[in-house]
């Protein structure tokens, strides 16, 4: 689907929880979100195929699609591996609406339940740096903590300090 990010507005993508019926979209995203089609040495995909194990398992875990119209165009998990620390997961968004404010929404999503269910951290890392999406991590208050190399693919590591941020 074509679009650009003047024809879509923060009011036309709806972020609902992942139904079984979104598996082959959210399959998709994942599948075309790969570098190089390659999934990374510490990434099985495993959560993908088994998204009401990996995401659903506890309140505190969650999966989410943002969709525009009646497609999915986006999708997020939360996960964590601790009690205090949430890791935001699966942050994918379809290539045509990258300019558009899907992924704003999804992160807004994630971090306002990651609040809810009082976790003091987010963690959140990509292998992309594009610069967009670096300026948007900054701009919900996301920092730059390392950069890691896996498989000679670099990894950029973000956190969100909760306790140090205010409700808005």
């Amino acid at each position: 689907m074509e679009t650009t990010s003047q024809n879509i507005t923060w009011d036309d993508i709806l972020v609902r929880d992942y139904k079984s019926d979104d598996q082959a979209a959210i399959s998709s995203l994942y599948t075309d979100g790969l570098l190089a089609g390659q999934i990374a040495p510490n990434d099985t995909g495993a959560d993908i195929d088994n998204i009401w194990a990996a995401y659903f398992d506890c309140d505190q875990h969650r999966f989410w699609v943002a969709e525009h119209g009646s497609t999915v165009v986006g999708m997020i998990g939360v996960g964590s591996d601790d009690e205090h620390t949430a890791e935001i997961r699966r942050l994918r968004v379809d290539k045509s609406y990258h300019k558009t404010p899907v992924a704003a929404k999804l992160l807004g999503y994630a971090i306002n339940h990651c609040k809810y269910h009082q976790f003091l951290k987010i963690r959140l890392d990509t292998r992309f740096e594009r610069a967009d999406a670096v300026e948007m991590f900054d701009k919900l208050g996301f920092q730059h903590t390392r950069t890691r190399a896996y498989a000679d693919k670099e990894t950029l590591e973000f956190y969100l300090d909760l306790y140090r941020t205010e409700d808005k």
